[in-house]
């Protein structure tokens, strides 16, 4: 990057508390037309709260933010939108009722002179728009049928045409496969040609050299340096994120008498997945492995009862069971830690202990008297389990939604701990949370197999994941279960090669 050119933005000496708590320290950042600059940081570093001051969704306590050379004062996400700035969030801002062309103008379609939407002009800018980068997406299609790199694309079409000029992306490949990831650089790289500046937020260190130009990396709300991509390493990246070395996680022997907790016999669900059978002991941890669209979640939300399966069966300590809704297996001691942790897994508006406490309630352990809740049980747990398991937070009355993704995710932990369930279901236990969370969660999930004799189902796209945390892998293809690995004998090629089977008959 050639330090001399005038920076597309600049914001300095940036500074944001919250309830008098400082998140953002004196934080300087800078962006070049046409180059990828990676923002890095553990959860709550400040990484999205900085973002959200970019795009007017917050506004900054001191500090400039400078376009061009012009100090900006926008008051509004429109008015930043004006200035030519787009967010592409981890969690796309779409209406999936509506088509892939009203959501690219959403909020602003063609009209007709006589003020009325022209779907016919929509429909054919739309077109053109998602031609421009090589996607044969029709855009009369609904949003809610798309996969989710189709939808990435749409939400990437959409900030093109508004002219924007710079453009965030926050954790864009997290739920991508290697193939869509591999899309997704020509399409970044396509952008940078023509000028647009990448700010590009992502925890997979492993894709950094791939896309980006610098680096950035943020810790307690303080930027602790930028560096050219090429000239640093992931060791020294990983050091400046979270102040420390990581520590090895070793999964211990288990031994082979251990109890069976929970077997399901040909288990199937129509269009989803079929004649799904495995077993799984006391203190394993069983990774279950699969392409997108394999049926890996659609099977762990029918054993928690969320859908019903057409036929099979599920047993849990040697009986058979019949789990009809989320609270039945609930009552049964499991516990489903969903993908969409803030969507499916928490209350936003609650507050942290609200939120840790739920399954306590619905499972009949909270009441004092009657229908009258034990709030001192609830304080007395949810303070331990905060305590026990790392979260950070001013205090556990907070709003649930003002966490990072990493202390969220443990929160959703915490709550299935707290119901003292022994079986946990965990999908994609790591998605979008940083290094050193990651570490923790799976220092969690290894305790509570092992030294409290929980059993875990794990999802995970995350195939070194899967082979570090995993006594046995059950591989799945188009909704079938291929195959049964022993740790010892799984490696990302197997594994990989068993997902890409086609199943025939």
């Amino acid at each position: 990057m050639d330090e001399k050119r005038v920076p597309l933005l600049e914001m300095r000496n940036i500074r944001k508390s919250f309830f008098g708590i400082p998140v953002l320290q004196d934080v300087n950042f800078d962006l070049y037309p046409g180059e990828v600059h990676i923002l890095l940081g553990e959860n709550g570093a400040g990484k999205s709260t900085l973002m959200k001051i970019l795009s007017a969704a917050y506004r900054l306590d001191a500090g400039q933010i400078i376009i061009d050379g012009q100090e900006q004062h926008y008051r509004v996400p429109a008015d930043a939108q004006k200035a030519g700035i787009s967010t592409i969030y981890q969690h796309f801002n779409q209406c999936p009722h509506l088509t892939v062309a009203e959501n690219i103008f959403l909020g602003r379609p063609p009209r007709t002179r006589f003020g009325l939407i022209n779907w016919q002009k929509m429909n054919h800018d739309a077109r053109v728009a998602l031609s421009n980068v090589s996607t044969n997406l029709d855009p009369r299609m609904r949003i809610g049928t798309l996969s989710v790199a189709s939808r990435q694309v749409v939400e990437i079409v959409s900030a093109i045409s508004r002219r924007t000029r710079i453009l965030v992306m926050d954790e864009p490949t997290a739920a991508l496969s290697e193939q869509e990831v591999q899309r997704l650089f020509e399409l970044i790289h396509s952008l940078t040609e023509r000028g647009v500046g990448i700010i590009y937020i992502s925890h997979r260190l492993e894709e950094l050299q791939s896309v980006g130009d610098r680096v950035t990396v943020l810790r307690d709300g303080r930027n602790m340096g930028t560096h050219k991509i090429a000239e640093v390493g992931l060791d020294s990246l990983v050091r400046l994120m979270i102040g420390r070395d990581l520590h090895q996680t070793h999964l211990t022997p288990l031994p082979a008498d251990t109890p069976e907790t929970l077997r399901v016999e040909k288990l199937t669900r129509r269009g989803q997945f079929e004649s799904v059978s495995f077993s799984v002991r006391r203190g394993e941890i069983v990774g279950i492995s699969g392409l997108m669209g394999s049926g890996r979640t659609e099977l762990a939300q029918s054993i928690f009862g969320v859908h019903v399966p057409d036929s099979g069966e599920i047993y849990v300590r040697g009986q058979r069971v019949n789990i009809r809704i989320p609270g039945d297996a609930v009552k049964l001691g499991i516990g489903f830690l969903t993908e969409d942790r803030l969507g499916d897994g928490l209350g936003a508006s609650m507050s942290i202990r609200e939120n840790m406490s739920l399954p306590m309630w619905a499972s009949g352990q909270g009441y004092a008297y009657g229908l009258f809740l034990n709030r001192r049980k609830e304080r007395q747990l949810s303070d331990d389990y905060g305590r026990r398991l790392n979260v950070r937070a001013a205090t556990m009355s907070l709003p649930v939604r003002y966490l990072s993704g990493g202390n969220q995710q443990k929160v959703v932990l915490a709550k299935w701990l707290i119901a003292r369930c022994s079986i946990l279901i965990v999908d994609e236990p790591t998605a979008g949370i940083d290094i050193g969370a990651k570490e923790e969660v799976h220092r969690l999930l290894i305790h509570f197999a092992r030294q409290e004799g929980g059993t875990v189902i794990m999802i995970s796209s995350d195939l070194p994941e899967v082979l570090k945390l995993s006594d046995r892998i059950l591989v799945m293809a188009e909704g079938r279960l291929v195959k049964e690995l022993q740790r010892i004998e799984a490696t990302e090629e197997i594994v990989m090669g068993h997902s890409l089977q086609t199943i025939r008959g």
